[in-house]
């Protein structure tokens, strides 16, 4: 029997064929330990996402320059699918409210509930039709470098103009490790890292962040762990933005923050807006501070979710597992929409409490 290349072949029949170890005067030969070839071990290896090419690249100096940063929210379908119609409205509101940049698939628009392909896809959609009017930073951070490195590459060959990047969560690793895997992302473009201990389970320290700030790809931190921490970076000639709307206005004001990545500018864009750009306010903030409290009593996206709901500019559609807020807070929401002015509110309708009833909880999308 004719054998293959490198292969002899065994047959238990002549229609069934199977390679085996070649055999040399009915010996097996020795050979040489068999590597697999890349295609077969590297995701798509096939496909060449790295581009070289970087005139029309954002300039990291525009994205550190950003002062207010939405982190956008995901509307659906009653069959789990992004509801686009409704993700564009909200965008343009975003736009016309003065907010500079859009976080696309971070915690707020629920991108550990997506698969990497709606997420590209998210993010493509919203370069595509919204990139010449605020800058799009798509979240392709992941606990395995692998998985961050080939989405990071995927997102800037969609067009973001950056990336966000979370430290890995759940299987921690070393802080040596933690910048190693940064430092393979930071040199495909502006990279916005993400530093929130409460949901990684580990903080990034100033040491790690300082080595990685000799990339010129380094836009800046996202700081939730206090002021003190922004206060740091910021006297070393480190952006930071702050990643806690309570605490974004003594960011701003008095500890050095270019500004804020929001929950709330879903809501109130205009209003966090002026409480970025239009110098110290104590009054406007603690107006707002009562919003912010209620949107996070439960982990965020819960109450943004609830909120865009009652206010009519989405659909009462939760992917699990996220469930509405209990009505005993949509009343209180009621409240102070009526309190602060809908009229500062996103959307046209009038906002409603909305019956258990009208939720649709989504397991399968």
């Amino acid at each position: 029997m004719a054998a293959l290349k490198g292969y002899g072949l065994c047959s238990m029949d002549s229609a069934l064929q199977f390679p085996c170890p070649k055999l040399f005067n009915g010996y097996k030969r020795r050979s040489s330990k068999w590597v697999s070839p890349k295609a077969a071990v590297v995701p798509n290896f096939h496909l060449p996402m790295r581009s070289l090419e970087v005139k029309n690249r954002t300039n990291t100096d525009d994205i550190k320059a950003l002062r207010v940063i939405t982190a956008i929210k995901t509307p659906y379908l009653p069959d789990g699918r992004f509801d686009l119609e409704a993700y564009d409205d909200l965008v343009n509101i975003q736009i016309q409210n003065g907010a500079e940049g859009v976080i696309v698939g971070g915690t707020t628009g629920e991108g550990q509930l997506m698969s990497w392909d709606e997420h590209i896809m998210l993010i493509g959609h919203t370069v595509n039709c919204f990139g010449g009017s605020i800058k799009v930073i798509g979240n392709t951070g992941s606990n395995s470098t692998r998985e961050a490195i080939h989405a990071t590459e995927q997102g800037f060959a969609v067009g973001m103009h950056a990336a966000l990047h979370i430290n890995p969560y759940y299987g921690k690793t070393s802080i040596e490790g933690l910048i190693a895997h940064f430092q393979s992302v930071l040199h495909m473009g502006p990279t916005i890292i993400y530093n929130v201990p409460g949901r990684t389970g580990q903080d990034i320290p100033p040491r790690a962040i300082f080595k990685l700030s000799q990339n010129p790809n380094l836009a800046g931190v996202k700081e939730c762990v206090g002021n003190k921490r922004v206060e740091e970076y910021t006297e070393n000639g480190v952006v930071v933005w702050s990643g806690n709307d309570d605490e974004c206005h003594d960011s701003r004001w008095d500890y050095g923050a270019t500004g804020v990545i929001s929950v709330t500018s879903n809501l109130v864009p205009g209003l966090m807006r002026k409480l970025m750009f239009e110098g110290r306010n104590s009054s406007l903030n603690s107006k707002l501070l009562p919003l912010m409290a209620w949107l996070f009593h439960e982990p965020n996206p819960i109450g943004i979710n609830t909120a865009l709901a009652q206010l009519g500019v989405s659909r009462p559609v939760f992917r699990l597992p996220y469930v509405p807020l209990p009505l005993s807070k949509r009343l209180e929401f009621v409240k102070l929409v009526k309190e602060i002015g809908r009229e500062h509110f996103v959307g046209e309708k009038d906002v409603q409490a909305l019956d258990d009833d009208d939720f649709i909880l989504i397991g399968r999308y």
